[in-house]
């Protein structure tokens, strides 16, 4: 069964739904057969490919003030930490996020893209890497095994720019407006970071009402 997640590698609730989306799978018996697509969604698609600084960068966006975007990042760091991850906020370097999406369709090209997805999201959250740099994204995923000249030549014309806007117009069609947003084989849909409990429980309704034979 397919199950499909619109998200961004600089959005921390997709961070931790893709944590909390594994920790039910580890209690699924056919999580075997589970295949899981990342599609790309950009939520912030006018950010600059220049690094800024992530409270000042917040702090623009919503609306509220320095003091009050620290404080978020602080809360959100807690919560990720419950599921296991160590955000480093502090040094978080927010950016463009397009080529990086370019680049988990050429792992996924590879059989690589879930590999990818989780360590640029490291990269970004826990290492204050930016991801909008060539150089950094050429790397990152030829840590988990993508050739790096095969990302080096994407990312140097339009290879995936197609892929990335697809997934992009069907997020619009599907009434997409805030990600993680999980399709689970294309009958069931779940937004936000829900716990891993009930995500479990609609990994098992869309797994009963889609294969009823297994």
């Amino acid at each position: 069964m397919r199950v499909e997640i619109w998200s961004d590698v600089v959005c921390p609730w997709c961070y931790l739904g893709k944590r909390r989306l594994e920790q039910a799978l580890e209690r699924f018996p056919h999580r075997d057969r589970i295949d899981i697509v990342w599609r790309s969604f950009e939520l912030d698609p006018d950010a600059p490919s220049v690094p800024q600084d992530l409270t000042a960068r917040l702090a623009s966006l919503y609306g509220m003030s320095a003091q009050e975007a620290a404080e978020r990042n602080a809360q959100m760091t807690e919560l990720a930490a419950e599921s296991g991850l160590h955000f480093r906020l502090d040094i978080a370097k927010p950016a463009n996020t397009f080529d990086a999406h370019r680049v988990l369709h050429v792992a996924r090209a590879e059989g690589l893209e879930s590999e990818a997805k989780e360590r640029l999201l490291a990269a970004y959250f826990s290492e204050g890497r930016v991801i909008s740099d060539a150089d950094t994204l050429v790397g990152l995923a030829a840590d988990v095994g993508v050739d790096p000249d095969r990302t080096r030549t994407a990312l140097g014309d339009e290879s995936f720019a197609g892929e990335v806007r697809a997934d992009e117009r069907e997020a619009v069609e599907l009434g997409i407006t805030g990600v993680p947003f999980f399709v689970l084989g294309r009958r069931y849909a779940v937004s936000g970071a829900q716990p891993a409990e009930l995500l479990l429980q609609a990994v098992e309704q869309a797994w009963a009402d889609t294969m009823p034979a297994a």
